[in-house]
């Protein structure tokens, strides 16, 4: 019973976080880097964030066998939801942790914009206006932390195809 309580669990937190990085991209897509304090490629963070929300949205909803298959494990293994989940819990922890810090450094610090857009995509709210505390730690940390968190379970997969690959 614990077992499918997890796997439920973890379809759902993969949906969520693969939704809320699809929703992130878009502001990057409209906005296209104008107007912004710094210019860069915005296309390819956009399709990166859209790639990432879009695995993790497909790995939600696929059947379990079909991920197994991909993975060459069996149906009925833990690790086939637990090591994509602990790792979205930690990259969430991290960057969750990271865009409360880009809100409370000082301004005197001037910390690169683009590095700062890369660890945390919602820096984009902090560079455009300022928001209160209670906005970063209840809506943009949890959202920034849920992108990352789509990463982590990107990378659970990948790790786990490619160490359970067959040489061939």
């Amino acid at each position: 019973m614990a077992r499918r309580a997890i796997r439920l669990t973890s379809r759902i937190v993969f949906c969520v976080c693969g939704v809320v990085s699809l929703l992130t991209a878009v502001p990057y897509a409209m906005l296209r880097g104008a107007e912004l304090p710094t210019q860069s490629e915005w296309v390819i963070f956009v399709a990166a964030l859209a790639a990432i929300g879009a695995f993790s949205v497909t790995v939600s909803l696929l059947p379990r066998a079909w991920i197994a298959g991909v993975c060459r494990m069996d149906r009925d293994d833990e690790r086939l939801f637990a090591l994509p989940l602990r790792l979205l819990v930690a990259f969430a922890a991290i960057s969750y942790l990271v865009a409360v810090f880009a809100h409370f450094a000082p301004q005197t610090w001037r910390l690169n914009p683009q590095l700062m857009l890369a660890l945390c995509p919602l820096y984009l709210v902090r560079m455009t206006f300022d928001p209160s505390p209670a906005l970063v730690f209840l809506l943009l940390a949890p959202m920034n932390a849920a992108v990352y968190g789509s990463l982590g379970v990107t990378l659970g997969y990948l790790w786990l195809v490619s160490r359970n690959r067959r040489p061939g």
